[in-house]
């Protein structure tokens, strides 16, 4: 019968006594305890030169590991997992090859040194791949913009701002604003576009400041974006993954810089927004770009910032209506209105195909449409 569990080492003294008996048949032996005869020599062999102690289980562990990582090596992926905790395999051994390290190990290897030092803790990236999403083709033809859950900092709270491109995933504005008004955001978006230029489009959310929910999609700060060219839209309501790229780099941000830290002040926050923003852009491997941080793909954008905001020029045939208090204007005869945020604001009416049908635009954009035939009805 084979080796019982619970009394190995009875069975192994009593295997190596009979077979060293001068007339044993070892083969037999070795048949009747369930083993190999490669085991009943080994078995043997270590009797005879430790007595019982070689009888006990030995380690399978080799004796070298010349495929093993260095010490230097482990050391410089320990030391990079500390400055940036939340940082798997994946990243560490990326950044560590953009930084010239020779002999980098692949990310399984520079993951399985992290968890034989028991560094892979809970709710960070430890080198699982992103979801593929879908991307605009260029930089700057769509930045995606929101509001980080606020905070506190100090005897006030911390309202992150972040704006990020789609394209690169480049993060273009990371603020803490006191307060989430249009005023706020307007003066944080004039700092950005000064710096990375003026992009094609530009989506949110349908809530404050840059919208008065689903139905009322223009406040003064959307209106002013429209004014500098800039095409606006809205997240579909409850649809966060439209924003996902933003909603993202907000779990990166709470993971990598918000989680158990505590801050004085707005300044405080910046210093630390400051910092992370810039390791997120120049030093981060990105999942979703092969592992580049997005500095590798983004452009600043062609055109500038105009410290005066242009008017529109329209068409001669266009109706060009000023808005009144409230949103009202006067068109043959009849009153229309328009969202409050366009007052003092011109606009144009123009024709379409479909008669009594007219549509109204205020710059390049599309506002709405009005039928004088119902209006008649």
């Amino acid at each position: 019968m084979p080796f019982i569990e619970t009394s190995i080492m009875s069975q192994k003294r009593e295997f190596v006594r009979l077979a060293s008996a001068a007339d044993a048949n070892l083969s037999e032996l070795c048949r009747r305890y369930g083993i190999s005869r490669q085991t009943g020599h080994k078995l043997l062999k270590r009797y005879a030169a430790s007595g019982e102690a070689g009888l006990e289980e030995q380690s399978r562990k080799p004796h070298s590991s010349p495929r093993r990582s260095s010490d230097a090596m482990e050391a410089a992926v320990l030391l990079l997992r500390a400055e940036h905790p939340c940082w798997g395999g994946r990243k560490i051994a990326a950044r560590l090859k953009a930084l010239g390290q020779e002999g980098v190990p692949s990310a399984s290897t520079v993951t399985a040194i992290l968890r034989r030092h028991d560094r892979l803790g809970p709710g960070c990236s430890n080198g699982q791949a992103a979801f593929v999403r879908f991307e605009h083709e260029a930089p700057n033809r769509l930045w995606q913009m929101d509001f980080k859950g606020h905070f506190a900092a100090g005897s006030g709270r911390c309202h992150p701002l972040t704006v990020l491109d789609d394209h690169s995933r480049f993060s273009l504005c990371l603020a803490a604003c006191a307060d989430e008004r249009g005023e706020t955001v307007q003066s944080c978006l004039t700092a950005t576009f000064r710096r990375y230029g003026l992009p094609d489009r530009m989506t949110m959310d349908n809530g404050a400041p840059w919208g008065d929910g689903p139905d009322t999609p223009y406040t003064p700060l959307t209106v002013w974006l429209m004014r500098l060219g800039i095409k606006v839209g809205h997240s579909r309501p409850y649809h966060p993954q439209t924003q996902g790229k933003d909603e993202r780099f907000h779990r990166s941000l709470k993971a990598e810089v918000l989680t158990g830290r505590s801050f004085c002040d707005l300044a405080e926050c910046q210093q630390a927004f400051d910092h992370w923003r810039t390791v997120y852009n120049e030093e981060r491997p990105h999942e979703a770009l092969n592992l580049m941080p997005p500095i590798c793909r983004y452009q600043p954008a062609i055109r500038s910032f105009p410290e005066i905001l242009p008017t529109f020029d329209y068409a001669p045939d266009d109706h060009v209506r000023k808005v009144q208090d409230k949103g009202w204007i006067s068109f043959k005869g009849h009153s229309f209105k328009l969202p409050k945020a366009f007052k003092g604001q011109k606009i144009a009416i123009r024709p379409t195909d479909q008669d009594g049908l007219w549509k109204v635009w205020f710059g390049t954009q599309a506002l709405t449409q009005v039928d004088l035939h119902e209006r008649l009805r």
